[in-house]
């Protein structure tokens, strides 16, 4: 492991603030009862500022807000084109901050600066793609000749409850309100408790960009106070979740009840599958930026490494030894590679999960905290090889730099392997034989799948799991299908032959 030159230094953006407040029609207002809740820096573990802590009276102030905004304000009803000039506009402001937003994303989130540096301009081009979008949106006409015409009406919902997670938490945000604004609804974000930093920018920018008042508002809080007032609210018709399988489970069994729209990303523990055949060198690039990126904090790391066993001695030597000379250090160093863990409590989780695979697995690098960073949230990144499907490290979510190397004999085997957990978001499958490649796709059970390729997006495809891993999917058209509702319009050109029931027949005799 190479260490940082930079360690000892611990970097602290100019102008932070103490205390984040709600933002609610368009005002930074604290909670009503007052609660507030402290936010640490995952480098020092020390509290540097407040957060108003939301609770049952402001989210039903932020929703009166919101709704309010839909029903009689003038985004719903704004053309296309007139919401896409502001949606431009958010963007173009992102991008004009992406420095600050770069080291307060850092600060917050433990995230290496130089990957951080790229969210902000995820996060503006989600804007971009989405007024886009809807200026070229067009639905089909069907037509019966000489008898029907039908077409479609697609309306914004309502209010959308957008609840979001700590991992690069500023462009994930904007995966969601980009499209819920685009599309003509009013939002109410409720950001991740350890990471609120950068969400508060948000306001300013949409107030700059001439986004009306109430169309965005924002609750800061606990997921099981703030996020759970948001998802029972009756006047919130759908939710957006971005998180943890458990915690989705719980959002499902809440929405029931008023039977709300729900698209949730949940956990994953994907595969990555290395065939004999494939480029082992770029398999190895491409395998260690998939699980130790981001920290390994990506619900799409591919954490389980399924390998060939002809290749897999030469597999686990080569990459455990690139493993050991990744740079852990500073976030905000720009050699750093693997940052902070965003919080002590998953910095316990993630290590205890490392105890745990040293009984499950052969240890080949890493394996607790580096010895030069004593303090903050660090672990180095972590190789277990010769792991059991049945071992926890093997079928449980890490979240974090530890990934598990299995060997498998055959095809069918790695299939096997790579399904035989409850998780199903991505699969990253290496090898140079087309025939495989396309029917193991096929056949792995994952939402998405990559080929030859760490996670690159497309913003025109699905974004999505299955089993454990969520309930539909966004990106693209299937973002404007879940933000919007779709109303059948037909009309009648010729003459309605219908049954007459109750008419008396003419012709009958008394």
């Amino acid at each position: 492991m190479t260490i940082s030159p930079d360690t000892r230094t611990h970097y602290v953006p100019e102008d932070l603030p103490t205390h984040l407040q709600h933002y609610i029609d368009g005002e930074f207002v604290d909670s009503v009862g007052g609660a507030t809740f402290e936010v640490l820096d995952p480098v020092s573990n020390t509290t540097y500022a407040t957060a108003a802590a939301g609770q049952r009276e402001d989210i039903d102030a932020a929703v009166s807000a919101a709704r309010e905004a839909f029903s009689n304000g003038p985004w719903p009803r704004m053309k296309p084109r007139e919401r896409a000039r502001v949606l431009n506009r958010i963007a173009d402001a992102v991008e004009a901050q992406e420095s600050r937003l770069a080291e307060l994303e850092t600060f917050d989130t433990g995230l290496p600066i130089t990957q951080s540096r790229g969210q902000a301009l995820r996060a503006a081009e989600n804007f971009r793609f989405f007024a886009d979008l809807i200026v070229a949106q067009f639905d089909d006409a069907m037509k019966v000749p000489g008898a029907q015409i039908n077409y479609v009406n697609r309306k914004p919902i309502g209010v959308a409850g957008l609840i979001t997670p700590w991992n690069t938490p500023f462009m994930l945000e904007s995966w969601k309100l980009a499209p819920a604004l685009a599309t003509g609804n009013t939002v109410v974000l409720k950001p991740a408790e350890f990471t609120p930093l950068s969400a508060s920018l948000w306001a300013k920018i949409f107030k700059d960009a001439g986004l009306p008042d109430g169309v965005f508002n924002l609750v800061n809080g606990l997921g099981e106070e703030a996020g759970d007032a948001l998802v029972k609210h009756p006047d919130v018709p759908l939710i957006s979740f971005t998180g943890e399988t458990t915690t989705g489970q719980t959002i499902f069994r809440n929405a029931a009840e008023s039977l709300k729209g729900l698209s949730m990303e949940l956990g994953g523990k994907s595969p990555c599958v290395v065939f004999a055949d494939a480029d082992i060198d770029a398999a190895i690039d491409s395998a260690l930026f998939g699980v130790f990126s981001l920290n390994g904090e990506r619900c799409t790391a591919g954490s389980r490494i399924l390998v060939e066993r002809s290749v897999y001695a030469e597999f686990c030597e080569k990459y455990a030894a690139r493993a050991k000379t990744i740079v852990v250090g500073d976030p905000h160093d720009p050699l750093t590679e693997v940052g902070a863990l965003v919080h002590p409590e998953h910095f316990e989780k993630v290590a205890s999960y490392v105890e745990i695979g040293k009984t499950e697995g052969t240890l080949l690098a890493g394996g607790g905290r580096p010895d030069h960073l004593p303090h903050g949230n660090y672990i180095a990144p972590t190789v277990f090889a010769d792991v059991a499907p049945e071992a926890r490290i093997f079928q449980e979510e890490i979240f974090g730099p530890v990934v598990a190397i299995t060997p498998f004999d055959t095809d069918a085997e790695a299939l096997e392997l790579a399904n035989n957990t409850k998780y199903g978001l991505a699969a990253y499958i290496w090898t140079n034989d087309l025939t495989r490649a396309h029917t193991f796709a096929q056949s792995v059970e994952a939402g998405m799948v990559w080929l030859n390729s760490h996670n690159v997006r497309d913003l025109r495809t699905p974004f999505g799991g299955v089993k454990a891993s969520g309930l539909g999917h966004e990106g693209g058209y299937r973002s404007i299908d879940f933000y919007t509702d779709q109303q059948a319009v037909h009309i009648t050109l010729g003459t309605v032959h219908t049954p007459k029931f109750g008419a008396t027949d003419p012709t009958a005799t008394a």
